[in-house]
């Protein structure tokens, strides 16, 4: 049986993971949507890399959204230089 203490450690280090992940493919700047507390979605950029605040979520900090979002509410877009339509 695990403690508390370890249970938390993985959740903990889960959360790192998805953050290690984000960070690995998308640079400070990326292109994002964001769904907003009042479900509105938004494009924005990343003005940080994502990471764990205060070992419970996986956050980043997004331009002219007041506030950080939980990772989980953030999808990347695909660079503009690659939008449907374009030529190869």
């Amino acid at each position: 049986m695990s403690s508390r203490a370890e249970r938390q450690a993985k959740a903990t280090a889960q959360l790192q993971a998805a953050c290690d992940k984000f960070n690995a493919a998308h640079q400070i700047g990326a292109a994002v949507s964001v769904k907003l507390d009042s479900g509105e979605v938004r494009e924005t950029i990343t003005v940080s890399e994502a990471q764990v605040l205060s070992g419970h979520t996986a956050v980043i900090w997004l331009d002219g959204i007041s506030g950080c979002y939980t990772l989980e509410r953030v999808t990347a877009l695909p660079p503009a230089n690659t939008a449907a339509g374009s030529p190869p």
